[in-house]
C-alpha cells in the first residue's frame, strides 16, 4: 500500500510526454510572438548551421497549424451556411470555385504589399502575409468537402432530427459534425499537405528586385537551394520528415482513430489500432487532473450564471427544461420583422456583391485591355502546354492510384500497413523535393520539360490516392461475398463492384488533383536550381516571372486566364462527371 501511494505521487512516461508537449507548444507561440513584434527586418538573415533548424522547423509548424485553425473555422462556418441557404449557396460556392482557381503565389503581390503597408514598424504584416497565403493552400479543399457532406447526409437522419424536435446547434452536434468527420479529417490531413506544398514561398518571398524572408524551414530549404549546399538541402529534408512524423503521431493519428466510430459502415478489421498517442494522453495523471479542473470551472459558471440571470429577474429560479417550455408572447413579432429584416439584407448583401464584382471587372479589364495581342497569343500557348502537363499528371495518378488503392483498401492487414506509410508520405511537400527529382532526372536524361511534368506528378498523385482509398472503403462486404458465391472471375468483380464503388469519390479525386496541378505549376515549371534559373513554356512558368519583375499587367492577365480556364474546365468536364457518378 505505501508502494502505491508513493509511486502516485510521481509522473509518469505519458504525463512526462504532455508536459513536454505543452512547453514546446508555449515556447513556439512566444517565439512566433516575438517574431511578430519584432521591428521590421524584410531580409532575416538565415543560418544554415544545424542547430538552427530545430528553432526555424518549429516556427513553421506553429504558422502551419494557425493557418489550420483559421481553415477548419472558416470551413465550419462558411461550409455550413453554403449548404444550409440555398441563397447564400447561390454566391459561396462560385466565389470558393474562383479562388480555388487562384494559385496561392496569386494572392502574392497585394497581399504582402498591402500588409506591409499596413503594418510598417513590425513584422507582423510579413508573418500575417505568410499565414494567409498557406491559409488559401489548405482551405478550399476543406471548404468543399464539408460542404459536401452536409449536402449528402441521408434523408432519413433529416426527418428524424425533425421529428425529435432538434434545434440547429443540436442538430450540428448530434448528426451533421459526426457524419462529416471522416471526411473532414481526411481532407484536413490533403489539407496541411497543400498548405506544405508552398512553404517555401510562403516564407521566401520575391517581389521584383526586393526579398523578403521569415525564419523558418522553407526559408531555410530557400538559402541552401540557392547556395547549392546539398548537406544543408538533406538536413532540410530530414527536419520535414521529422516535423511530419511527429504531427502524425501527436495530432492525426490520435484523430484517425477518434473519427472511427462516426462511421456508418461496420467494416470489421479495417478501423487501425489505438495510437499510443491516444493511449497516453488517456493514462495522463496530468490530462485527467486538467479535464477535472476544466469541467468543474464550467459547472460553476453554469450555475453562478444560472442563479444571477433568474435573481437579476426577479424570479424564482427553476430547472432550465421548465423554463424552455414558456412560449415567448413577442415569438411571432420577432420572427415576422427578422423575415423581412433579413429580405432587406439579402437585397444588400446581393447589390454590395454586384458593386465590387462591376468595380473590380471594371478595373481588370482595364489593365487587360492594355495587354498586345502578341502577348495573348504567347499566354494561349503557354496555357495549352501547361494543361498538358496537367492532363498528363492526371491520367498517370490514375493508372497507379486507383489499383493500388484498391488492393489496399480489399485487404485490412495491407490497408493497415500502408496507411500510415502514405498520410507520411502525401503529407511531405514535394517541392523540397525537387532539388533531388531535378538530379536524379538530369542524371537519367530527362529534359526540364518533361521534368516539370514529373514535378507535378510527384504533388498531385496523393489527391487521387486518398479519395481512392475513401471511396474503396465504403465497398460493401456483403456484395464482395455475394461475388465469391458466384464465382465472379477478378475482370468482373472489377467491372461490376470495384470501379464503379470507387468512380464518385474518384471524380472527387480528379478535380481537387486538378487544382493542385494548376498551382503546382508555378513552382513546377520555374525552379532555381543550382545557382540558375530553370524555366520552360507554361502558364506557371509566366506567373513567376511577372511576380519575380512586378509586372502586374501580365500576372492580372495570366491569372484571369488560369481561372477561366479551370472554371470552364469544371463547369464543362468535372460537372458532368458529377452527375455521372
Amino acid at each position: 500500500m505505501q508502494r502505491r501511494v508513493f509511486a502516485q505521487r510521481y509522473f509518469s512516461l505519458p504525463d512526462l510526454v504532455i508536459l513536454m508537449l505543452v512547453a514546446t507548444a508555449i515556447y513556439g507561440l512566444v517565439s512566433i510572438g516575438r517574431e511578430w513584434r519584432s521591428d521590421f527586418h524584410p531580409v532575416t538573415e538565415i543560418s544554415l548551421s544545424v542547430w538552427a533548424l530545430p528553432y526555424y522547423t518549429l516556427l513553421s509548424a506553429v504558422r502551419g497549424l494557425v493557418a489550420y485553425t483559421i481553415s477548419l473555422v472558416f470551413t465550419l462556418v462558411v461550409g455550413y451556411f453554403a449548404a444550409h441557404s440555398a441563397k447564400a449557396e447561390k454566391i459561396i460556392i462560385p466565389f470558393l470555385d474562383i479562388l480555388q482557381s487562384i494559385p496561392v503565389l496569386g494572392f502574392l503581390p497585394g497581399l504582402l504589399l498591402g500588409l506591409v503597408a499596413l503594418f510598417p514598424n513590425t513584422n507582423t504584416g510579413l508573418e500575417l502575409a505568410a499565414i494567409i497565403m498557406i491559409f488559401t493552400g489548405q482551405v478550399w479543399n476543406m471548404t468543399f468537402s464539408y460542404y459536401a457532406s452536409l449536402k449528402s447526409i441521408p434523408s432519413d437522419f433529416k426527418e428524424a432530427s425533425t421529428v425529435i424536435g432538434l434545434s440547429r446547434l443540436e442538430k450540428l452536434r448530434a448528426i451533421e459534425l459526426p457524419f462529416s468527420a471522416v471526411n473532414l479529417v481526411w481532407n484536413s490531413l490533403l489539407s496541411m499537405a497543400g498548405g506544405w506544398f508552398f512553404l517555401i514561398p510562403c516564407e521566401a518571398m520575391t517581389l521584383g528586385d526586393k526579398e523578403y524572408r521569415l525564419p523558418g524551414i522553407g526559408s531555410y530549404m530557400f538559402m541552401a537551394v540557392k547556395e547549392s549546399n546539398t548537406p544543408a538541402i538533406i538536413l532540410a529534408v530530414v527536419a520535414m520528415v521529422l516535423l511530419i512524423l511527429a504531427m502524425d503521431f501527436v495530432i492525426w493519428r490520435p484523430t484517425m482513430a477518434w473519427v472511427q466510430k462516426f462511421r456508418l459502415e461496420d467494416l470489421p478489421g479495417v478501423a487501425p489500432a489505438e495510437p499510443l498517442m491516444k493511449v497516453w494522453f488517456r493514462e495522463s495523471k496530468v490530462v485527467f487532473w486538467a479535464r477535472a479542473q476544466v469541467r468543474l470551472l464550467l459547472t460553476r459558471l453554469k450555475r453562478v450564471r444560472f442563479h444571477y440571470r433568474h435573481r437579476r429577474r426577479g424570479q424564482r429560479p427553476v430547472q432550465p427544461r421548465e423554463r424552455a417550455n414558456f412560449p415567448s408572447p413577442f415569438a411571432g413579432l420577432a420572427k415576422l420583422e427578422f423575415g423581412r429584416l433579413g429580405d432587406r439584407l439579402t437585397l444588400l448583401v446581393y447589390l454590395v456583391v454586384i458593386g465590387f464584382v462591376a468595380f473590380g471587372a471594371y478595373k481588370l479589364l482595364t489593365v487587360l485591355t492594355k495587354i498586345p495581342p502578341a502577348t495573348w497569343v504567347q499566354l494561349l500557348k503557354d496555357t495549352f502546354w501547361t494543361f498538358c502537363r496537367v492532363a498528363i499528371s492526371l491520367v498517370l495518378s490514375t493508372l497507379w492510384a486507383v489499383p493500388v488503392g484498391i488492393w489496399l483498401s480489399i485487404s485490412p492487414g495491407r490497408l493497415r500497413v500502408a496507411q500510415p506509410i502514405i498520410q507520411v508520405m502525401a503529407s511531405f511537400p514535394a517541392p523540397m523535393l525537387y532539388p533531388l527529382a531535378l538530379a536524379l532526372f538530369f542524371a537519367v536524361g530527362i529534359p526540364f520539360d518533361w521534368g516539370s511534368m514529373l514535378l507535378i506528378f510527384l504533388g498531385v498523385q496523393w489527391y487521387v490516392l486518398f479519395n481512392v482509398l475513401a471511396g474503396a472503403l465504403r465497398i460493401s462486404p456483403e456484395l464482395n461475398r455475394a461475388l465469391d458465391l458466384m464465382e465472379a472471375s477478378h475482370w468482373d468483380r472489377w467491372k461490376t463492384l470495384y470501379l464503379p464503388s470507387v468512380y464518385p469519390s474518384l471524380v472527387t479525386g480528379w478535380v481537387t488533383a486538378a487544382g493542385g496541378a494548376w498551382n503546382a505549376s508555378v513552382v513546377a515549371e520555374y525552379i532555381f536550381y543550382n545557382g540558375t534559373i530553370l524555366k520552360t513554356g507554361g502558364l506557371g512558368a509566366t506567373l513567376s516571372v511577372a511576380t519575380a519583375n512586378e509586372n502586374f499587367s501580365l500576372l492580372a492577365a495570366s491569372l484571369t486566364l488560369m481561372v477561366s480556364v479551370v472554371i470552364i474546365i469544371n463547369r464543362v468536364v468535372w460537372a458532368r462527371l458529377h452527375r455521372l457518378a
